[in-house]
């Protein structure tokens, strides 16, 4: 518990505590969830799936104001050879578990709270001067490590579509892309059309969408393999997370598997997760084998997926991290993510 009312007007209080029960841990998770304004990569539905395996030494960090609980983190210790310790936020420490690559990370913070990284960084004081992991977090988080003497190792641009400023313009999603990348999804379109109708179809339950998910690894490894790299799926906890992610989410309306198809050709598979309106496109498969010269099989999918999504109403497209051309083609927006290391010494 760490506490300096000279300094602490609201009594902000924190606490570390090792976790024991997850099933106690994701009731009081959703529960607080439910008051936080927190991302998917926060929700139990991620940080609950399959912890017992992922988090081998849990611990739950929380904090109050004036006795009220305001912040929630889960982190997983990992002692090193030298007698300290690593703690990761939402990861494990294990490269095997964390090749899942956790995005929109960082202390989940109740929704009134309006923090400029002062309950973070009370937060993170309960870790003393231990070495900790903070991996795909925003600015907030940043400063708050900053002030302990952390720093942002690697941060990354995640471009997305404000699908609510496209509805407020007017003219739809083509309207507001370059003269290029519209001549590129028109071309794209026309071509797969003589083939048959382009569609989007969503898989109708859990079991449709795992079988959705076999389909887009088949093609996401070929195209990578086809480069001389593993691929995601080449990892068997990757792909045994993402089956229970699955069983999960898909249930509660969080996890949309996306079949996009010409007639009877399939250009290939979209895995998004969708949460509180928002839609992010986290994982892909593409038959690029059988694209013709024309074709952009990516490309034409997510506009696809896009102008779906824009239909149901929804108010942000978000491609994650990582700038590719495709992601900046359609995307109208972006924003940082940090990956950020403090205290301790040694590698991750």
């Amino acid at each position: 518990m760490t506490e300096d009312p000279a300094t602490n007007p609201h009594r902000l209080e924190s606490w570390r505590d090792p976790v024991s029960d997850f099933a106690a841990l994701g009731a009081r998770w959703r529960a607080f969830e439910a008051t936080a304004a927190g991302s998917f990569f926060q929700s139990w539905t991620w940080i609950g799936c399959l912890a017992a395996a992922r988090f081998p030494d849990p611990w739950l960090l929380r904090v109050t104001a004036d006795g009220r609980e305001i912040a929630l983190g889960l982190f997983n210790r990992r002692r090193a050879w030298w007698g300290g310790a690593r703690w990761f936020l939402g990861e494990s420490g294990n490269p095997a578990w964390d090749a899942i690559f956790v995005e929109e990370n960082g202390l989940l913070l109740a929704r009134d709270v309006a923090d400029d990284g002062t309950v973070i960084a009370a937060g993170l004081a309960a870790l003393g001067g231990q070495r900790v992991i903070l991996s795909g977090v925003d600015a907030r988080h940043l400063a708050a490590a900053a002030r302990r003497g952390g720093y942002a190792r690697e941060t990354r641009t995640a471009p997305f579509v404000d699908l609510a400023k496209t509805r407020a313009a007017g003219g739809g999603f083509l309207a507001g892309r370059s003269a290029n990348t519209r001549y590129q999804l028109r071309r794209s379109a026309r071509s797969y059309a003589a083939r048959g109708d382009l569609t989007v179809r969503r898989a109708a339950d859990a079991a449709e969408a795992a079988a959705f998910l076999d389909a887009l690894a088949v093609l996401h490894q070929r195209s990578w393999t086809g480069r001389g790299k593993p691929g995601a799926f080449a990892n068997p906890c990757f792909l045994r997370f993402h089956r229970e992610l699955i069983a999960r989410g898909h249930p509660r309306g969080e996890i949309d598997l996306l079949r996009v198809s010409a007639g009877g050709t399939v250009l290939g598979y979209l895995y998004n997760f969708l949460w509180r309106g928002a839609v992010a496109s986290y994982q892909s498969g593409f038959d690029f084998v059988a694209a013709g010269p024309h074709e952009k099989p990516g490309l034409t999918a997510h506009h696809l997926a896009i102008e779906h999504y824009a239909t149901l109403g929804a108010t942000r497209y978000d491609f994650l991290a990582g700038a590719a051309r495709y992601k900046t083609s359609l995307a109208d927006a972006a924003r940082p993510m940090h990956w950020v290391v403090m205290g301790g010494w040694l590698g991750r």
